[in-house]
C-alpha cells in the first residue's frame, strides 16, 4: 500500500486535467495549504497534491483532519474555473458526488452526504464521518482566480484517538478489508474530472445545476426530510426542505424557512454529541 505509482496515475488520467501535474509528498502541513499557495504562485489548473500524512490538515471552520501517516487518502486539486463567486458552490458539491462515486465503484460502499461537504455512513446509532471536503477559493467581484479543493479519506484507519471513536469511521472499519489507496485516488480523480467538466461551459453549469438538486438527493438522506440542528454558536433546529438555487440548504423551522449558509448540520438527536472534525 505504500507511496503512489505516478505513472500508472498518469496513464489512467490521459484525457483529464490532472495528467501530468500530480505531486507526491510524504509529509505536509496540509496539501491544501500547499494548493493554495502554489494556486498563487501561477500553478495551472488540474494540479493535484497528495500527501502520505499531514500534521496539520484541516477541516472546515478550523476544525483539524486527523491524517495519520499511510492509512487516508489527503489530495488536494487546483481548479481555474470559469465559475462566479456566488456559483462556487455547486463545485463543492460537485466534489461530493465525485467521492461518493468513486467509493462506491472501488468498495461498493454506499456512503450519505452529509451537506455540504461531509460524507458518512448512517446506522440507527448515527452517522460516522469518513471523508471530509474543504474548498478554498481566491476570488474576485466577478470571476473565481482559483478553487482549491482539500478531500480527505480514512481509508486503512483501524481505530481513531479516543475523542473521535463514536464520530469518526474508515473505509476498512466499514467493509472489515483494505482497500488500495491508489485505485481510490484514481476512481476520485476520474470521477472529478467527470463531474468539474459538467460546470465548465455556461451552457454546461447550468444543465449540471438543474439537476444537481435531484442527483444530490439521491445519495443523500439530509438533504430533505431530515430533523437538524444548525450551527455552533447561534442555533436553530427544523426538518431540511432541499436546496435553493445556489446549492445552499433550506430548513423548515417553527419561524418559517431559512436558508444556511454556514454552521455545522447535525441530526437533532445526536446534536450534543461531540463533533469529530
Amino acid at each position: 500500500m505504500g507511496t503512489f505509482d505516478l505513472a500508472s496515475l498518469d496513464s489512467a488520467l490521459r484525457g483529464t486535467a490532472f495528467q501530468g501535474k500530480i505531486q507526491y509528498y510524504g509529509s505536509v502541513s496540509s496539501t491544501n495549504a500547499i494548493a493554495v499557495q502554489e494556486a498563487a504562485a501561477g500553478a495551472p489548473h488540474g494540479s493535484v497534491y497528495v500527501a502520505e500524512e499531514q500534521t496539520a490538515g484541516r477541516g472546515r471552520g478550523d476544525h483539524s483532519w486527523y491524517s495519520a501517516a499511510g492509512s487516508g487518502l489527503y489530495v488536494s486539486v487546483l481548479l481555474r474555473p470559469p465559475t462566479p463567486p456566488t456559483e462556487i458552490l455547486w463545485l463543492s458539491l460537485a466534489a461530493g458526488l465525485a467521492v461518493h462515486a468513486a467509493i462506491e465503484e472501488v468498495t461498493g460502499l454506499k456512503a450519505d452526504l452529509r451537506w455540504p461537504n461531509d460524507l458518512v455512513f448512517s446506522s440507527q446509532g448515527g452517522s460516522r464521518k469518513f471523508c471530509g471536503i474543504l474548498t478554498e477559493m481566491q476570488s474576485d467581484m466577478m470571476r473565481v482566480h482559483s478553487a482549491v479543493i482539500g478531500i480527505g479519506i480514512n481509508v486503512m484507519q483501524e481505530n481513531f484517538p479516543p475523542e473521535l471513536r463514536t464520530t469518526a469511521t474508515s473505509l476498512r472499519i466499514e467493509s472489515g478489508r483494505s482497500w488500495p489507496r491508489q485505485e481510490i485516488l484514481m476512481a476520485l480523480l476520474q470521477s472529478l474530472h467527470r463531474e468539474t467538466t459538467a460546470l465548465e461551459s455556461p451552457e454546461g453549469a447550468s444543465a449540471a445545476q438543474q439537476t444537481f438538486p435531484a442527483r444530490l438527493e439521491a445519495v443523500s438522506t439530509w438533504i430533505r426530510g431530515k430533523q437538524v440542528v444548525v450551527g455552533e454558536r447561534e442555533e436553530f433546529s427544523g426538518v431540511t426542505a432541499g436546496l435553493d438555487s445556489r446549492g445552499f440548504l433550506l430548513v423548515d423551522t417553527a419561524e418559517g424557512t431559512r436558508t444556511v449558509y454556514s454552521g455545522g448540520v447535525r441530526e437533532a438527536r445526536t446534536s450534543r454529541r461531540r463533533k469529530a472534525f
